[in-house]
């Protein structure tokens, strides 16, 4: 009996060998198109070009034109909107961080198991092909991960900005008033960190 379990978790671990290999191939891949993504936005960023959250920011200042009683609606919804686009944007990063040492785990052992048994096969270049693949997807899953935390880190360094400046322009919205007109009030624009 526990040697029929046994082989069925082998069976069940084999199968996955390819899927496995294959996300660790696919992160390894779409790391540097984050990267690249990354990179242009903090370029955009540092000669002043629009963040991806500006568009809401020109719609909250459209609301201006609303009757008060429909303002402070339209800038929630516009606020939580902006809110989910943010999180949509942070998500595939944080993907990233979790599934890359997640599969680079599963790359390691379930070579390791195929390995195992080559070695009491005693078929030892099939041992060392496994061991191989083994390393190779631990280095792979965790090199991913840290790319991608690195890239959350500014990710999410913008965004709290962007959403910060969003929730300005949203109690503006609501006052009706333009930015001219808040700094008329006294109001302060808050502070953009360099990016």
């Amino acid at each position: 009996m526990t040697d029929s379990i046994e082989q069925f978790l082998y069976q069940v671990a084999s199968l996955l060998y390819l899927p496995v290999i294959a996300g660790c191939a696919l992160l390894v891949l779409y790391m540097p198109l984050i990267v690249g993504m990354v990179l242009r936005e903090a370029w955009m960023r540092r000669h002043g070009q629009r963040s991806p959250l500006a568009a809401h920011a020109a719609g909250l200042e459209e609301l201006r034109v609303l009757p008060a009683s429909m303002r402070e609606l339209e800038t929630e919804r516009l606020l939580q909107a902006a809110e989910a686009a943010s999180a949509q944007r942070l998500d595939r990063v944080r993907f990233v961080i979790r599934a890359g040492p997640a599969l680079g785990l599963m790359g390691t052992l379930i070579p390791m198991g195929i390995s195992l048994a080559a070695l009491a096969g005693g078929d030892i270049p099939k041992m060392a092909g496994s061991m191989v693949t083994a390393f190779t997807a631990t280095v792979a899953g965790l090199g991913s991960g840290v790319v991608a935390y690195l890239v959350a880190l500014a990710r999410e360094r913008w965004e709290r900005e962007d959403l910060a400046a969003l929730a300005y322009a949203a109690d503006r919205a609501i006052l009706g008033l333009s930015l001219d007109e808040a700094r008329q009030e006294g109001g302060n624009e808050p502070a953009r960190a360099p990016a």
